[in-house]
């Protein structure tokens, strides 16, 4: 597995994961704040490939000078192989560089599933948004 930048040439599959992995109302909750992000700061988006295919996808964004990671996605054959923790690793390393005051996970209804993966990684409650409705990616 390998997990790198995302490309142009990834948002056809990263949509097909995102269908796949998410549920029908979260995909359709996060298409948006993906199309904003995407035209705002592609390099916030970080997608795992395993020979060549898209198994994963995290969506970060920087709202306010801190980095904040939106939503992940890994597909349901890849779960529990350490794939969301490499996305979660590539975009805290992203947010390093650039320098951010603080890295915060956003949660809602829809990913708040994810939050053992987080919290497994050092990530406290004071590091929890419980609202994804005040990001700019969210409209």
């Amino acid at each position: 597995m390998h997990v790198r930048s995302f490309q142009l040439s990834d948002v056809s599959p990263v949509t097909e994961l995102l269908q796949t992995a998410l549920s029908e109302e979260c995909f359709e909750n996060t298409m948006e704040p993906f199309s904003r992000q995407l035209s705002w700061d592609s390099d916030l988006i970080v997608v795992a490939e395993d020979e060549g295919e898209i198994v994963g996808a995290l969506i970060g964004t920087i709202e306010k000078n801190h980095g904040c990671y939106f939503r992940i996605a890994v597909h349901p054959d890849y779960r529990r192989r350490g794939v969301g923790r490499s996305l979660v690793t590539a975009m805290e390393s992203k947010f390093h560089a650039r320098k951010v005051s603080g890295i915060f996970v956003a949660v809602d209804e829809h990913n708040s599933f994810a939050l053992p993966l987080y919290e497994a990684m050092g990530y406290d409650e004071n590091q929890i948004f419980k609202s994804v409705r005040k990001l700019s990616i969210v409209g």
